[in-house]
């Protein structure tokens, strides 16, 4: 379950991080949609280990 958490925090992470970014242009888009994607990584494995899933 934490693998899964992870992955599903990591893609929206990344999905909003290319919205924001994308107002912006091209390579911000790339580059905050990387950093929204280790942000959501690391709140979904830690979503998981605080609820023992």
């Amino acid at each position: 379950m934490s693998k899964l958490l992870a992955f599903v925090g990591a893609t929206l992470g990344s999905a909003v991080g290319w919205w924001i970014g994308a107002k912006v242009g091209i390579m911000t888009a790339v580059i905050v949609s990387g950093v929204g994607t280790g942000v959501g990584l690391y709140a979904g494995r830690r979503f998981a280990s605080n609820y023992d899933l």
